[in-house]
């Protein structure tokens, strides 16, 4: 199953996982940013930060505000450092690596085979800008904001390249209060 968002001309697609354990999800979303299917040229990162950046400013002008985009690893990596160079925000990684770092945040990815994420130098009273390559579910960011708000830090929304609507996640985010921006939608024809 392809899409490709018209207004934005981002490319995602779901195909089956070879290697899916019992917990995790029988599919994987790949997208234009991934090099999976090909190299991917600097401008396309560059183009799509700002794609992300010009939406979420739309959808949530506070967002310029922020003080850091927060990626997700690993998948949220590029995202964060497209949306991190658009707007020039700094930017920080969460990583599924425990180490003796202050401000320590762990959450949950709970259908990975490795599902302990950690983010660390979190400080409270900070706002971030949430980043992934795809949401399915949403229980990985619905854990995040979670942990976040704990450690007295502000989510304020969350952005993606490619959202899998198939699992309603847009919702379970957004009852928390975090919009979520995606440069393109997938999965209504399953």
């Amino acid at each position: 199953m392809e899409a490709v968002t018209e207004e934005t001309g981002f490319h995602a697609e779901i195909v089956p996982r070879l290697d899916a354990g019992p917990g995790s999800r029988p599919e994987r979303v790949l997208h234009a940013l991934d090099g999976t299917r090909s190299a991917v040229p600097p401008a396309r990162l560059t183009d799509a930060g700002q794609l992300l950046w010009e939406s979420l400013r739309h959808r949530l002008p506070s967002a310029v505000r922020a003080d850091a985009v927060l990626g997700l690893d690993a998948g949220g990596i590029v995202p964060a450092l497209a949306l991190s160079l658009a707007s020039g925000l700094p930017y920080k990684l969460a990583w599924k690596v425990r180490v003796p770092l202050p401000g320590a945040v762990h959450f949950v990815e709970g259908h990975a085979n490795r599902p302990n994420v950690f983010a660390y130098g979190i400080t409270p009273g900070q706002s971030y800008l949430l980043a992934d390559d795809e949401v399915t579910t949403g229980v990985t960011l619905v854990n995040l904001v979670q942990a976040l708000r704990a450690q007295g830090a502000h989510p304020l929304a969350a952005v993606c390249l490619a959202e899998d609507t198939w699992y309603n996640a847009r919702s379970v985010i957004e009852e928390l209060g975090i919009p979520l921006v995606s440069l393109t939608r997938i999965g209504q024809e399953r």
